[in-house]
């Protein structure tokens, strides 16, 4: 079999795999291939050793692309930005209660794809008469979600850096309350909401350190693998200063935050904290 290679179409979008067709490709090389919207360029980002079943590619690759290929993509890229401003006009003038995000050409100019928001369903059948009759090509218009919406227009995130979704994420992974739980961290929405309104992606990223596969309340267990011992938030345990109850567990830094009599508060390292029986 020929080499499989992973291909995407725009920054932190999604991985296509593709039949490499005993082209000699490398990472970055600029590759034309056939989708369902048409000839597509991409850029190789993948050549992994295994796939999947469900990654396994279906078409192979056109072929390598060339100087004038990159040539006509930044041609699109110029009619993309005429595009987008003549369907402003148009949503304007039929009064279509829409957000306009962006224009985007496929690479053989078959079709433009409009894409954009909106708080319920439009009926935008005159619109795509109208623009159709401009551009004289097939016309799609697409709504997105609010994810979807920030992962377009990019931005700064509440950490300072540019938003993971328009730099690196190519999917969008569920996301839910529990995870904020299993962290420790504010369930604030303000705190833990992006800009678009959704729980922050990056809420995934540490939640497996803060899960242990044995126990049975997934999410809320945490072992030391030194000792063997295994602490859950809400638990019963002893210290050097007395019996208390875990409301915390950094499983970073091996530490427990545990509430002592006369609802007292203090931090202990993991080997300084037991089970108590009854725990």
């Amino acid at each position: 079999m020929n080499q499989v290679i992973g291909v995407r179409f725009k920054p932190a979008g999604k991985i296509y795999y593709f039949d490499s067709n005993n082209l000699d490709l490398h990472i970055d090389d600029g590759v034309i291939v056939e989708t369902s919207r048409g000839l597509e360029y991409g850029y190789v980002v993948l050549m992994p050793d295994k796939v999947s079943e469900e990654d396994m590619p279906q078409k192979p690759v056109i072929r390598k692309a060339t100087i004038k290929d990159m040539a006509q993509l930044e041609r699109n890229k110029e009619r993309e930005q005429s595009a987008y401003e003549i369907c402003l006009k148009k949503i304007e003038k039929f009064k279509c209660p829409m957000k306009l995000l962006r224009a985007e050409y496929t690479f053989d100019r078959n079709k433009i794809v409009f894409f954009f928001t909106s708080d319920g369903r439009v009926d935008f059948r005159d619109l795509v008469k109208e623009l159709a009759s401009v551009f004289h090509t097939r016309i799609e218009l697409r709504q997105v979600g609010v994810r979807d919406e920030a992962k377009q227009v990019s931005g700064i995130g509440p950490c300072g850096r540019p938003l993971c979704c328009a730099t690196f994420l190519g999917d969008f992974a569920p996301v839910s309350i529990k995870m904020a739980k299993n962290q420790g961290l504010s369930l604030n929405p303000t705190k833990i909401s992006g800009v678009c309104g959704r729980l922050m992606c990056c809420l995934r990223y540490e939640n497996d350190q803060y899960v242990h596969d044995g126990c049975k309340k997934k999410g809320c267990c945490h072992r030391d693998k030194g000792n063997e011992k295994m602490f859950r938030v809400g638990m019963k345990a002893i210290t050097e200063e007395g019996a208390g109850q875990i409301l915390y567990v950094n499983t970073q830094k091996h530490t427990v935050k545990v509430q002592l009599e006369g609802q007292k508060t203090k931090t202990f390292p993991w080997d300084e904290v037991e089970q108590a029986e009854n725990g």
